[in-house]
């Protein structure tokens, strides 16, 4: 059976959660067959309905750049009606790849790329920079069929609001049980990616402020910091005190945070797409009824938790604002109270199905003349490809 969509990765894991637990799971059910093509071999055929397809892994952005023409030609070979790219470079592929099979193109925009850059080019040349790549960002979207934004304030690098399809990180519910909140020592669960930027280093020096929590950490470190976090932690005497459990699905991940009395999100201020926050962790832990402590300056993230009354916004730079958010959350029936509006909101207000049917709208739109399928994409018909298997973030 033929591929009528084709989520395209240069890097996100074959088992993303926004790409395939979320978008490609909401597309198979709506009747369209559907295929993640990502780096590396799958770990299974098909996950969530979505067929898994690998791609050779490239290593570092020189990598990806030199290896476009390679993604282009493994996702034109499969001839899929539409695809829906979702980075830049695979944005970049999925035109040349257009170009030799037809297919509709629809850019999938995560982040706030024109900002990516500030890192890593002098101070005096970001502004330059930032107006050089939004400009590539707006040629690119006037070529694309489709612009799907996963956040506000992501439109105006391409064309605005009447440009764009808004399909926001809102919370998927899988059944998991909330937290029962009751007496002694809390648990602090950080969800997702690990590292400087997102407030690991923070962490510690809150942890030690809070002699009778423990910090439990599910995720992996992404900027090669965490021997340098263990180091710290084996220094401040914390070590015994943090339960890391690297990657898992997002199934366990969701079952370990239930377990937990507080999440936390410590995005730390400096960065754009810090600030126009919306991330997964976020929604996982209100599903799981926990309140949260979140940066003040995050717009979107604070202004969630503000609506649902499910937690506390802080200044993340400063563990000692932390650990103070920590202590006013220690009374279980404050916690049990603020978890019961956390879970209320992600499985209402903010919930995945209203995100889900905006995009099998703009689907419909695109696909008119093409019937969803009846039956799920066969096995025997998926190319495997690619080398080493690709890893997720939790």
């Amino acid at each position: 059976m033929s591929i009528q969509v084709l989520m395209l990765s240069a890097a996100h894991p074959h088992e993303d959660v926004r790409i395939v637990a979320k978008e490609g799971a909401a597309l198979a059910a709506a009747g369209y067959s559907v295929a993640h093509l990502a780096p590396g071999t799958p770990p299974c055929p098909a996950w969530r309905g979505v067929a898994l397809m690998g791609h050779p892994p490239a290593r570092g952005w020189r990598g990806r750049l030199r290896g476009i023409p390679a993604v282009a030609r493994a996702a034109a070979a499969l001839r899929p009606a539409v695809i829906h790219a979702h980075e830049p470079d695979s944005w970049l592929a999925a035109r040349l790849a257009a170009w030799h099979c037809g297919a509709r193109v629809v850019l999938d925009v995560h982040e706030h790329y024109p900002s990516r850059l500030d890192g890593r080019v002098p101070r005096w040349l970001r502004p330059l920079a930032r107006i050089a790549l939004t400009a590539a960002c707006r040629l690119l979207a006037w070529r694309a069929d489709a612009v799907v934004v996963a956040k506000d304030g992501l439109d105006g690098a391409f064309g605005g609001r009447a440009r764009c399809t808004l399909v926001r990180n809102y919370a998927e519910d899988v059944g998991v049980a909330p937290r029962q909140h009751g007496p002694g020592p809390l648990r602090l669960v950080h969800l997702g990616a690990l590292g400087v930027a997102r407030g690991a280093f923070t962490m510690l020096d809150m942890l030690a402020r809070l002699p009778d929590a423990t910090l439990v950490l599910v995720g992996r470190f992404t900027d090669g910091s965490e021997a340098e976090f263990h180091e710290r932690a084996k220094l401040f005497g914390l070590e015994d005190r943090i339960e890391q459990h690297g990657w898992l699905s997002r199934e366990e991940a969701l079952r370990v945070a239930a377990g937990c009395d507080i999440g936390l999100v410590l995005f730390q201020p400096g960065m754009e797409n810090h600030r126009l926050a919306l991330p997964h962790k976020l929604f996982d832990a209100m599903l799981c009824g926990l309140p949260v402590i979140v940066p003040d300056f995050a717009e979107e993230v604070a202004a969630v938790v503000a609506e649902a009354g499910c937690g506390l916004a802080v200044d993340t730079a400063d563990p000692a604002a932390i650990a103070r958010a920590v202590r006013d959350l220690e009374r279980p029936s404050r916690r049990a109270a603020l978890g019961a509006l956390a879970r209320a909101a992600a499985r209402g207000r903010f919930a995945w199905a209203n995100e889900a049917a905006r995009l099998v709208a703009l689907y419909g739109q695109l696909l008119p003349a093409v019937s969803p399928r009846a039956a799920p994409l066969a096995r025997s018909s998926l190319p495997r490809q690619g080398g080493a298997a690709a890893s997720g973030g939790g």
